[in-house]
């Protein structure tokens, strides 16, 4: 876990997302606290992830998602020597289909 991260007020957020009960209020307080653009750009980069993780090529992530490749990488690199977020996550839950 990165320590520069590890602030009070920063498990303060945490603690507050933490206590969200349901998707309502996820879209409540996240379009209270993020700009639509952060939004989008945090589901982006969750999509590409899931994307990497179901073995799709970075061109076909492009085209799905908008993604640069800058961010398909940032994220791949994240699936390969990050702390492990996005698998403990896609773990958890199932990939909503369209």
């Amino acid at each position: 876990m990165n320590n520069k991260i590890k602030t009070p007020a920063v498990d303060f957020l945490f603690d507050a997302i933490l206590s969200l009960e349901n998707r309502e209020e996820c879209y409540t307080f996240f379009e209270d606290i993020c700009t639509i653009n952060e939004l989008l750009s945090l589901s982006q980069r969750f999509e590409v992830a899931h994307m990497l993780t179901q073995h799709n090529t970075y061109l076909e992530i492009a085209e799905k998602t908008g993604a640069s490749t800058a961010t398909i990488s940032r994220v791949n690199r994240s699936l390969n020597y990050g702390n492990d977020g996005y698998s403990l996550v896609f773990s958890r839950i199932e990939k909503p289909e369209k």
